[in-house]
């Protein structure tokens, strides 16, 4: 079982940037990675995935604007978020999958601009 924490978020003004971090309690070498988020009163919503070689998935809305990337050496991805929106305030999780297995960051990580 692999346990993920999330850090980094806040509340900065639009326009600024926020990196936030998803650590594992184990290596994540064979995991897809992704970080979702869930605006109040909203669905839950995928924004991004990595595979385990590194090829990465965006939502159309932060394509352009938010990166993510893994450090397999540090069990730990990441999720930077450039020109933050207003709209792009919510909870963000993280998530771990392989194969039938899927397991959620203990979050909840409040990011966004206001």
């Amino acid at each position: 079982q692999v346990q993920l924490v999330e850090s980094g978020g806040g509340l900065v003004q639009p326009g600024e940037s926020l990196r936030l971090s998803c650590a594992a309690s184990g290596s994540i070498f064979s995991y897809t990675m992704g970080w979702h988020r869930q605006a109040p009163g909203k669905q839950r919503e995928l924004v991004a995935t990595i595979t385990t070689g590194g090829n990465t998935n965006y939502a159309d809305f932060v394509k352009g604007r938010f990166t993510i990337s893994r450090d397999n050496t540090k069990n730990t991805v990441y999720l930077q978020m450039n020109s933050l929106k207003p709209d792009d305030t919510a909870v963000y999780l993280c998530n771990a999958v392989r194969y039938w297995n899927n397991y959620w960051g203990q979050g909840p990580e409040v990011a966004g601009s206001s």
